[in-house]
């Protein structure tokens, strides 16, 4: 993501905090200020929320560690003013596999409850009467401060197990429905509830509480986003490349000038080039777009060998599509040589994948 500060990592997981994070601090020292709030209070507010999103942290962990005993791996996790994200490389289309891993966050939390729990002197509350529990927690302070994390870790194990997907409970009814459904069908009722309560968020928050409202407006993009990747999964699945790859395509010459290769761009609608050896044909460079503009802003006498990128992904025919896409998603270049051996077949980018997915869902219906 974006604009975030690295943190650290933790078992190889990058933990990152978006800069936006910061929004929410500032929010605390301005509604301490609105409120007469002293500065220790608003000190101490703001190091509960920061002891609170560690617990986050530990949570997307939960779903992180659990994912790597699957061999899924973790981009990173992310922190955002209105939660935390473990961005996975990919969720797995075993109902159980998934349940497992998104049982894990809130797990996490419930186990911090029970630790603190355990350390927490309760009995001292039940010698208090109303007036004096409503006075003890009227603001945070370090006689309340682990209580106060006792609950809100409760909470947070609470408002994940709501059935909104894509947020924990979504994903848990999702992978519940898939045991009996297939996960396409899943998802659709899944995502089609999440929506609904995240409206339904939407609407309460902007009543009382804008950081709800928020998350409404996340979790209807989010399940809207995840609805539509598995439907495109589902349209790629048990297809190859050589099912959707392009074959009529312009190769490059080491020594072609750059003169030639705008000629060619204007003279149809590609964009990027495969750079191939003319006496064996083998690829040995892409030539993308945005680095032959670079090249042209600094010098227009260049050559294709000066401008083209020496790494790249090649992939066979046989490979599975579903596996292209999700490794096109994941990379800021998407545009791979297709390869059999050492000899050049054709080429597959995200639009020729995107075009591929419309003619199917086309033939389909």
């Amino acid at each position: 993501m974006k604009r975030a500060l690295l943190l650290g990592k933790v078992a190889g997981i990058k933990v990152q905090v978006h800069w936006t994070f910061i929004l929410l601090i500032l929010w605390i020292i301005f509604v301490g200020i609105w409120g007469d709030t002293s500065t220790s209070g608003i000190l101490w507010n703001i190091l509960f929320v920061l002891v609170l999103f560690g617990c986050v942290v530990l949570h997307e962990l939960g779903h992180a560690l659990t994912a790597q005993r699957f061999a899924i791996g973790t981009k990173q996790i992310t922190l955002l003013p209105i939660g935390g994200v473990a961005s996975l490389e990919d969720m797995p289309e075993e109902p159980r596999q998934e349940l497992l891993i998104t049982l894990a966050g809130p797990a996490v939390n419930i186990a911090i409850a029970v630790l603190l729990y355990l350390i927490i002197p309760f009995d001292m509350l039940q010698e208090l009467d109303e007036a004096q529990i409503q006075q003890f927690f009227s603001e945070i302070s370090a006689r309340n401060f682990l209580y106060l994390l006792f609950y809100a870790n409760i909470i947070l194990a609470v408002f994940n197990f709501i059935p909104a997907f894509p947020m924990d409970g979504g994903r848990i009814l999702r992978a519940l429905l898939a045991m009996r459904m297939d996960r396409l069908k899943a998802t659709q009722v899944a995502a089609n509830l999440g929506q609904m309560v995240a409206i339904g968020f939407f609407f309460f928050g902007l009543l009382y509480n804008p950081i709800l409202a928020l998350i409404g407006v996340f979790i209807f993009f989010g399940a809207k986003g995840e609805n539509i990747f598995v439907q495109q999964m589902t349209l790629l699945s048990g297809y190859q490349a050589r099912d959707a790859m392009m074959t009529n395509i312009t190769v490059l010459d080491p020594e072609d000038t750059v003169d030639k290769v705008i000629d060619v761009i204007l003279a149809g609608a590609e964009r990027d080039f495969i750079v191939a050896n003319s006496d064996d044909n083998k690829p040995v460079g892409i030539v993308y777009n945005q680095d032959l503009i670079r090249a042209l802003r600094q010098n227009n006498s260049l050559k294709v060998q000066d401008i083209m990128s020496r790494e790249f992904d090649p992939v066979a025919p046989s490979d599975d599509l579903t596996e292209i896409y999700r490794k096109m998603q994941s990379k800021k270049k998407s545009f791979f040589p297709v390869i059999e051996g050492h000899r050049l077949l054709g080429a597959i980018d995200m639009t020729n994948i995107n075009e591929f997915m419309i003619f199917k869902s086309s033939l389909d219906y």
